[in-house]
């Protein structure tokens, strides 16, 4: 029998040297967050879009410009406002006239055309204004006047939004806050990260990230991450994970019941398994186990859960929930 490792083994063992390399690259220019940093490479490798939360000035921004500059990609920021419109995100039809004299409809692409967008403080758009992300995000695709305008791969979108200025802020819909594969919240940083934070940012010359891979090499990498194995038993954990977000099924814990008013969306369970499937690889395994599953559940299923009045009353923590419904869930063996 030949020792020859398989074609998938050999993927593997390049996912995980390539996220390491990348982690290390932007962690030359970002302080701490070593969690943060691997949970938005997990969502990016994950085909998914990630919500940010988190007070200003923590570089956020700088984190997701730093990770454009490690996968060779296209880099788009918008500042998101109350009077932003439709067409300031996904372009609009201009008439323009030819050498000849006639004059036609041409589309002028907007800034969503890009490969890695920043949509800065998400949340201070209107509503209208926010639903123009969601097809890009959903279909990767614009559509303008019946015609189709399909994205660059990779697409992918980190939205920030500020927790403290809530007024004249406009609340993600629940429909929008599914499309985010995970919401991510970052804290403020120790004393010894201050300090190190300081000294990058005061000297003569900035730290960069240097490029690790091109853009189409991510669409690849993310290939081996869907065919990496999970068992029948650990999909069931990944469900009854997320039936028991619902008040009004068996598996709910007492705190779902008291403070839940809906629970996660199915692709809250494709959001653990696919977050599951990647932390696998990153520890040396080809099969997603309960752990992996545990691991990603609480920024996968911490922005589909919303709370009824006694929850937001009592301003009820989701992963508070999360922990509680992780410790009463058990493993069904086959």
């Amino acid at each position: 029998m030949s020792n020859e490792p398989s074609n998938f083994q050999r993927d593997a063992e390049l996912f995980v040297e390539t996220f390491q390399r990348i982690h290390k690259e932007i962690s030359k220019v970002i302080v701490g967050h070593h969690r943060l940093i691997e949970d938005v490479l997990t969502a990016l490798f994950s085909g998914g879009h990630v919500l940010l939360e988190g007070v200003p000035g923590i570089g956020k921004t700088m984190l997701v410009s730093t990770l454009a500059n490690s996968v060779d990609s296209v880099f788009t920021r918008i500042q998101f406002t109350p009077d932003l419109m439709p067409s300031d995100i996904i372009g609009t039809r201009v008439v323009v006239e030819d050498d000849a004299g006639k004059k036609h409809f041409s589309f002028q692409k907007g800034p969503v055309f890009t490969q890695i967008l920043l949509a800065d403080e998400i949340n201070r758009a209107t509503p209208k204004t926010q639903s123009a992300l969601l097809e890009a995000m959903q279909e990767k695709a614009v559509t303008v006047a019946g015609q189709r305008y399909p994205l660059q791969p990779p697409f992918f979108v980190l939205a920030t939004q500020n927790p403290l200025e809530m007024e004249g802020t406009y609340p993600l819909p629940e429909a929008q806050l599914d499309r985010f594969l995970f919401k991510l919240t970052v804290g403020f940083p120790p004393l010894d990260d201050l300090i190190e934070v300081a000294r990058r940012t005061t000297a003569r010359e900035m730290p960069r990230a240097s490029m690790v891979l091109k853009s189409e090499e991510v669409n690849r990498l993310m290939g081996v991450v869907r065919d990496v194995p999970i068992a029948a038993h650990v999909e069931k954990y990944a469900a009854r994970l997320l039936l028991a977000t619902h008040p009004d099924t068996g598996p709910a814990t007492p705190l779902v019941e008291q403070y839940v008013k809906y629970g996660a969306s199915p692709r809250g369970m494709q959001a653990m398994i696919l977050g599951g499937k990647v932390r696998a690889l990153l520890d040396g395994r080809f099969n997603v186990s309960v752990e992996d599953v545990q691991q990603v559940a609480h920024p996968a299923l911490r922005h589909r859960m919303i709370l009824n009045f006694e929850g937001e009353a009592e301003e009820v923590k989701p992963d508070r929930l999360i922990e509680e419904i992780i410790g009463k869930t058990t493993v069904e063996a086959e």
